[in-house]
């Protein structure tokens, strides 16, 4: 009997203790700071010039709502429409709380907002000390209604709990005209005695909502029209919250209806929460480090997670969505967005695919069906990084899709012309894409950004011939790996820059390598930002320089030449000499020292951007960019954790000294991958794999199907 009791008490205590450890475990939201990217980036140090009067920088951008991983619905308050994320920081306003978001300056719809004796004038004071927010919950005091808000939100649906203190007077207001994007036209109507359900145009989206009480009216105010709105005006009587839960849908309002009754139901506000903490909790670990700052944690995490809030989903429960012809259709995968493929094709479409391998796979599934319909893959902004985004998935072994079918409309993309890629006859038959003469051009100069397409179409075919590779299309392989140094066509041996060509093959003149266009031979960047773009062929680009000696001559100066403070242009931001971390175009730079055998001098430009150029500002909640749907947050996961995608389609890393102590990461196939660095040097001396002293600075993605041991020896 003492040896069952005893067996009983080790198996208690083991239990108490794995219980416990669990414990410890999920607490990885705790790191989050989802206001982190809200916050204004106003010093002209960091910024490389003075914002002119009335401008806001365009760093960060994100906002500090409820969402779910890649979910439809982003429940987060309005201090400002038309606004990149419709929040920004230094305001004290919030004029409601929209349900979709994604900081482009689109979505923000439906937004409501609760009323107790309102004015004319609709909105209210609140404070940061009366506001808290955690992935999946979002809480705010609104002081003029003296309405206490809480939010939290499934993947297609919000639920909004209100805690009125003037429990006679209780409004709710459905600001129908008004969205980021342009509202078209809009509708709203009382079903029953405690639902309204809807549609607002511009977005094409239908909602049904309901609340835990009686609806005595429903007052609208110029139907249809942008300025008009609608009031829901509850019965008095009740003690409790008033709960507001509202389903989307993107198909019809019985969609909106039943994505709310099969997410929800029942479910009480907390049990929605617990749900939202959890999956995030999920997600977070499967990166879990040691060692580091808790700042640095703080960031790790925080960007992890905005890395996973786009692309949206856009198919409802029952499998319906709205195809790229407006049609109604259903299919056997979940249908989301498109990717923010210009910018997050170098490292958060490879991370997505890395930690959801399942959304990645559906996200390339909506897109071979927008192809389907349309003739081409989708594209977003410039480029046509589809190619890079699905043949990097692909080569990392997410394959269970059509990859012929797709194959054959990214060929489509990479050869019609008047489809994906504008100019491409041109760059076919020319090898490159050529801009006008144009006389004193500025940065705001309406043209062909030649020299930017050129470079990332000769990447894109590049993408494309691996998986030309793979099939066995020889033919193709060769022609697109020919094309893919069509980039060598930009470079001018004299100035030694990547720099536009006119029509007839001379060079652009006059030539100013430091000042930045939008679209005049570059792409929101100058000529020093994009002539070290070559991730596919960095052997080629390097003997363009004359050799190892020249090229490092030249990277050198990319970040030590200043900026010049009189060259303003809103989005190319946060300089380290030429070098711009506030946008993509050069994100590649800071590892091209590692390709020529001088990690050590890669090494101190990543510390000064990871430490310096992130969580930044007054509060510490801006960052050095336009966070544009999760790529400048992936950029800091993979650098503090010490590996980067540095050309994405390839199925490989480059290696760095990570912020961490070990990493842990726990990978798709359910193996663990464990970087360490037993050393507190930040320069690079030696890279075992597995126990072998790996050759060179790559590490393959087999160490993600496999799992296995890195160790980064510094000094």
């Amino acid at each position: 009997m003492k040896s069952l009791t005893k067996l009983l008490n080790i198996f208690l205590f083991l239990s108490i203790t794995g219980l416990y450890q669990t414990q410890a475990q999920t607490k990885l939201t705790k790191y989050v700071n989802t206001f982190i990217g809200t916050a204004p980036l106003t010093d002209p140090k960091i910024l490389g010039y003075e914002l002119p009067q009335g401008w806001r920088s365009w760093a960060g951008l994100t906002f500090p709502g409820s969402s779910l991983p890649n979910a439809m619905v982003q429940l987060s308050p309005i201090t400002e429409f038309g606004s990149g994320a419709g929040y920004e920081y230094e305001d004290d306003t919030i004029y409601g709380f929209a349900h979709t978001n994604k900081g482009h300056w689109n979505l923000c719809n439906i937004p409501i907002l609760p009323l107790s004796n309102p004015t004319d004038k609709f909105g209210s004071k609140f404070s940061h000390k009366n506001e808290s927010s955690a992935p999946g919950y979002y809480q705010v005091y609104l002081d003029d209604y003296e309405v206490n808000v809480k939010l939290t939100s499934t993947l297609r649906t919000g639920f909004h709990q209100y805690e009125y203190k003037n429990n006679h007077d209780r409004q709710i207001l459905f600001l129908m005209g008004k969205a980021n994007s342009g509202v078209s036209t809009w509708n709203i109507e009382q079903v029953g005695t405690s639902a309204v359900q809807g549609f607002q145009g511009g977005e094409n989206i239908y909602f049904y909502a309901t609340v835990n009480g009686k609806i005595v009216k429903l007052d609208q105010k110029d139907a249809g029209k942008r300025s008009g709105y609608a009031i829901m005006h509850l019965a008095d009587g009740g003690k409790g919250p008033v709960e507001l839960k509202i389903g989307l849908s993107f198909v019809s309002t019985a969609n909106a209806k039943e994505n709310l009754e099969k997410e929800i139901g029942a479910k009480t506000f907390t049990q929605v929460r617990d749900e939202a903490t959890a999956q995030w909790e999920a997600l977070l670990s499967n990166i879990r480090v040691k060692g580091g700052t808790e700042k640095q944690k703080q960031l790790l995490y925080s960007c992890l997670y905005r890395s996973f809030l786009w692309p949206a989903l856009r198919s409802d429960v029952n499998g319906e969505f709205k195809d790229a012809k407006h049609s109604v259709v259903k299919a056997n995968f979940n249908y989301y967005t498109e990717p923010s493929l210009w910018d997050t094709y170098r490292n958060k479409d490879v991370l997505l695919g890395l930690i959801t391998p399942k959304v990645t796979l559906d996200v390339i599934k909506s897109m071979k069906d927008v192809g389907d319909k349309t003739g081409f893959i989708p594209t977003f902004f410039h480029g046509d990084h589809g190619a890079s985004s699905i043949a990097g998935s692909y080569l990392r072994g997410i394959n269970d899709f059509d990859i012929k079918g797709t194959y054959q409309l990214l060929l489509r993309n990479a050869n019609v012309d008047g489809g994906a890629r504008p100019f491409v006859k041109e760059y076919i038959e020319k090898g490159y894409i050529s801009d006008p003469d144009v006389k004193n051009p500025h940065v705001e100069t309406k043209a062909k950004a030649g020299v930017s397409k050129t470079l990332e179409y000769s990447y894109d075919d590049y993408s494309l011939a691996q998986i030309a590779k793979k099939l066995g299309d020889s033919s193709n392989y060769r022609i697109l790996m020919a094309r893919s140094k069509n980039y060598k066509n930009m470079f001018d041996p004299v100035t030694r820059f990547m720099r536009g060509r006119l029509d007839n093959g001379d060079w652009i003149k006059p030539f100013n390598p430091q000042y930045p266009y939008y679209e005049y031979m570059y792409r929101e960047a100058n000529a020093w930002q994009v002539s070290f773009y070559a991730p596919h062929d960095m052997k080629g680009l390097i003997e363009l320089y004359g050799g190892a000696k020249e090229f490092e001559s030249k990277l050198d100066s990319l970040f030590t030449v200043p900026w010049n403070p009189k060259y303003i242009a809103r989005n190319v931001e946060t300089m380290i000499g030429q070098y711009c971390q506030g946008n993509q175009p050069d994100h590649e730079a800071p590892f091209a020292y590692t390709i020529i055998g001088k990690p050590e001098k890669s090494q101190k430009i990543i510390d000064k951007i990871l430490n310096e150029l992130y969580g930044i500002g007054n509060e510490g909640l801006a960052l050095s960019g336009m966070d544009d749907a999760g790529e400048m947050s992936a950029w800091y996961v993979f650098s503090s954790l010490g590996l980067y995608p540095f050309s994405a389609t390839d199925p490989n890393y480059i290696i760095t000294a990570p912020l961490f102590d070990e990493v842990k990461w726990k990978t798709s196939s359910g193996k663990v991958l464990t970087i360490s660095k037993p050393g507190k040097g930040r320069g690079i001396t030696e890279i075992k794999v597995n126990g072998k002293i790996n050759t060179g600075y790559f590490i393959s993605h087999d160490l993600f199907r496999n799992g296995g041991k890195v160790e980064i020896n510094t000094r």
